[in-house]
C-alpha cells in the first residue's frame, strides 16, 4: 500500500517505539516487566505526537532498543503527511488513539503464525532461548492477547483475515483512502 500511494504522502509511526525507557531497572529484572501490557507504553506521548502531525508539526520519535529495553538517546524525526500509518497491536486497546484515527484496521493471524513469527525474531534478532520465549509467552503474551489485544478487533473499521497477505483487504482498505484523500483536496 505504501508504494501505492507514494512516499511523500506518508508518514509511518510504531507503537513500539513508545515503550517506556527501563534503563533505572536493573538489566536482570527488566526480563520480569510485561512489555505486552498496554501500560507498559507511553501512549500519552504519542497521542502529544499525533496531534502535532496532524497541526502540520514534526516530532521527534523515540528509538526504543527492544533487546536491551531501553530508549537510545536519538530520536528519528517523523514528518507530517497526509496520511499517517500507525502500527502496533495494541493501538485499538486505547480509546485515545482510536479518536485520532479516520481508518482502524485489525490484521487478523492464526495464534499458530503469531506465535512461530514471535519465536524466529526472537530467536534470530534478540538472542533469546526458545525457551525464554515460550516462556515468556505463556506467562504474558498470550494473556494479554487474550485480554486486550483480541476484544480490541471490535475497534476496527476492516478486519484483514488471513494475516497481512489478503490483496483483496489491502484493495478495499487503498479504495477508501483514496476517497478520503480525494475528499480533502
Amino acid at each position: 500500500m505504501l508504494r501505492r500511494l507514494g512516499p511523500n504522502q506518508v508518514s509511518t509511526m510504531q507503537h513500539d517505539s513508545y515503550y517506556y525507557d527501563r534503563s533505572s531497572v536493573r538489566p536482570s529484572e527488566r526480563h520480569a516487566v510485561n512489555y505486552d501490557h498496554p501500560e507498559a507504553l507511553e501512549t500519552s506521548l504519542l497521542v502529544e505526537h499525533l496531534k502535532a502531525l496532524r497541526d502540520s508539526c514534526s516530532v521527534q520519535v523515540p528509538i526504543y532498543d527492544l533487546t536491551t529495553h531501553q530508549r537510545t538517546v536519538e530520536t528519528m524525526t517523523v514528518e507530517p503527511r497526509r496520511i499517517v500509518i500507525l502500527e502496533g497491536i495494541l493501538v485499538l486497546a486505547h480509546g485515545e488513539l482510536r479518536d485520532l484515527m479516520d481508518i482502524t484496521v485489525f490484521v487478523d493471524t492464526d495464534p499458530d503464525l503469531r506465535f512461530i513469527r514471535r519465536l524466529t525474531r526472537d530467536t534470530t534478532e534478540r538472542n533469546r532461548t526458545i525457551e525464554s520465549v515460550v516462556e515468556q509467552y505463556l506467562r504474558t503474551v498470550r494473556p494479554m492477547h487474550l485480554q486486550f489485544v483480541e476484544p480490541s478487533k471490535r475497534h476496527a473499521h476492516i478486519i484483514v483475515p488471513e494475516g497481512a497477505f489478503n490483496q483483496a483487504a489491502e484493495d478495499a482498505l487503498m479504495a477508501k483512502v483514496t476517497e478520503m484523500l480525494e475528499r480533502q483536496e
